[in-house]
């Protein structure tokens, strides 16, 4: 496994491989991450990841500081699962001096997770078309958890024609239904054991929704009611929206994407279901 730190680097180092798969991350790595990475390698010549906590995603009253970082940590889980080359930048590498440019994807990025952190799509549209065009990979894999992130990329590189194929996998979850997350490791053992309620809640309006339930605001209600059982939680927005727009639904006709945000403690947990 090459471990990069430069533009120059990476670049040189994809010219030598033929078809490759990237799995973007911001390091602390979970067995999701870890399934992407399978994927990638299933679907690939060679296999790259990126690890990088991108500042300019974060609000001013967020978890940069202390979001979980262990580097050595993570270059052995993707040295043992078959990673060819990481990148790993410095943020001054990604943001040099003067750096003034943004991506911003309207129409998706107002809602949900837009919302409630405002500016934080426009860094995430920015550093991913960045590695994109630093890594150059052929498909490029991201996980379901993230789903509105997924939208954004996606239409990202649609309309900007970037030549990557971004790659949806499924969420990866605990036994007991809690979504991976390296926020996770915030929680307390307390907090641990009533997180999945918004899980609960997520299973609840697919349970009513299989049934044959097509009101949107009563899928709602499902997972309001199953999260609100636990006064620890706080809900920051629950949603029944279309998959590809976002925009609430007040009838599903076909499908539908249900999620939540929630607050425990100082963590703050997202989840989804696709409902079809």
């Amino acid at each position: 496994m090459k471990v990069v730190r430069t533009v120059a680097e990476m670049r040189a180092a994809r010219h030598a491989v033929g078809d490759l798969g990237l799995v973007p991350t911001m390091g602390y790595l979970h067995e999701g991450h870890l399934s992407l990475v399978a994927r990638a390698r299933a679907e690939n010549a060679a296999t790259a990841a990126s690890i990088f906590v991108n500042p300019t995603q974060f609000g001013p009253n967020e978890d940069l500081a202390r979001y979980p970082r262990d580097l050595p940590r993570d270059l052995a889980l993707l040295e043992a699962a078959g990673v060819d080359l990481v990148f790993v930048p410095e943020a001054a590498e990604i943001y040099p001096p003067g750096f003034a440019t943004a991506v911003e994807v309207r129409g998706v990025t107002d809602v949900l997770e837009g919302a409630v952190r405002p500016g934080h799509f426009a860094g995430v549209a920015t550093v991913v078309a960045k590695l994109f065009n630093i890594v150059q990979p052929t498909r490029a894999y991201f996980g379901q958890k993230d789903a509105q992130q997924c939208v954004v990329i996606r239409a990202m590189a649609r309309d900007l024609d970037l030549p990557v194929e971004v790659v949806v996998a499924p969420t990866v979850r605990e036994a007991d239904g809690l979504a991976l997350s390296s926020r996770n490791s915030y929680l307390t053992p307390e907090q641990r054991a009533v997180a999945p309620a918004i899980y609960r809640g997520l299973q609840a309006a697919k349970a009513l929704f299989d049934g044959g339930e097509r009101d949107a605001e009563a899928l709602r209600r499902a997972i309001r009611a199953a999260v609100e059982a636990e006064p620890q939680m706080s809900i920051d927005y629950v949603s029944v929206a279309d998959p590809e727009t976002l925009r609430e639904l007040t009838r599903v006709t076909s499908q539908a994407l249900a999620s939540a945000a929630v607050r425990l403690g100082t963590t703050r947990l997202i989840d989804n279901l696709l409902l079809a």
